[in-house]
């Protein structure tokens, strides 16, 4: 479509949307649905990602040690699992700062109470606590370290180091693995959706090019050019797509607005804020999405069915 051509496409394709006004909002709207849930999806994978990541971060093996281990020996293990690969940190915790943890963390669930009752005796064992790399390799690593013969030395059940290893194994798998379903399931919904929203403009155009069939042909009966006729028809695709683009990212910054900050609230001990520069950079994508998918969808019909 050459530059010269630009006003009078535009001017044709507002017509013909105020025209077929049904046709076209229905266009829009089906635009707007697709690309509201697409966002929706790219954004929530986002904040699935930001949730996994701060629980990824928390994600450590505790390796439980007997009272009676022998310092030297704890610290040389301490320093052979430092240096095995994956291993960001091994931290020693005593059994005093274990107790402490414990009376902080539970202090909702009468833990300094149930402290008290002790009565100075402390039946919670020191520990190494393994910070890793990768947290998704956190059973390979608990595996190792319960395959070791120096830690079965020194841990906390000598007939069965597996007992002393602890990271919440079934809690981090399932973790993983719903993210990773919802990772599959966004892109999946966001092609099918990308599609929908292809063949509706496709068939919308297609109609518009039914419907003024005798124009078409009287404009090249007196030469028009292919660019000159097709111009209409890409821009109000174009049209189409961009105000259901806006009206997608309207409704996705309401939702940031007004949703995410009663979850945020709600859901404290989650991270689910969403960076600002992801969502300009989703808001982007919507916009060009929805570009395509008009001037392809409208190319497509026009390659089919208006012969020119």
């Amino acid at each position: 479509m050459a530059p010269s051509n630009f006003g009078y496409s535009l001017r044709e394709a507002g017509h013909h949307f105020r025209r077929n006004l049904s046709t076209a909002l229905g266009a829009v709207v089906t635009i707007f649905l697709s690309l509201f849930i697409i966002g929706v999806f790219v954004l929530g994978s986002s904040i699935v990602n930001n949730m996994v990541g701060s629980v990824e971060d928390k994600v450590t093996i505790q390796a439980f040690l007997s009272d009676d281990a022998a310092q030297d020996k704890v610290d040389a293990l301490q320093k052979s699992v430092q240096g095995w690969d994956n291993v960001e940190s091994v931290t020693y915790k005593s059994k005093d700062e274990a107790l402490e943890e414990y009376r902080t963390t539970m202090s909702n669930k009468n833990a300094a109470a149930a402290v008290d009752a002790l009565d100075g005796q402390n039946p919670v064992p020191a520990s190494l606590v393994i910070k890793l790399d990768d947290p998704q390799q956190v059973s390979a690593t608990a595996d190792k370290l319960i395959a070791d013969p120096s830690f079965a030395e020194v841990c906390d059940d000598t007939d069965n180091p597996a007992a002393s290893v602890q990271y919440g194994q079934e809690t981090v798998e399932r973790l993983f693995s719903v993210a990773n379903y919802i990772r599959v399931i966004a892109v999946v919904l966001v092609i099918m959706l990308t599609f929908v929203a292809f063949v509706f403009i496709n068939n919308t155009i297609r109609l518009a090019i039914s419907a003024r069939r005798r124009e078409i042909a009287i404009m090249r009966l007196v030469g028009a050019s292919n660019g000159f006729i097709r111009g209409p028809f890409l821009m109000e695709g174009a049209l189409e797509a961009l105000i259901g683009a806006l009206l997608s990212i309207g409704a996705l910054q309401l939702v940031i607005s007004v949703v995410l900050p009663r979850l945020e609230s709600s859901l404290q001990f989650l991270a689910i804020a969403v960076d600002p520069a992801i969502v300009g950079f989703t808001y982007v994508i919507l916009i060009v999405v929805g570009l395509v998918i008009g001037l392809f969808g409208s190319a497509i019909a026009m390659g089919r069915y208006l012969k020119v």
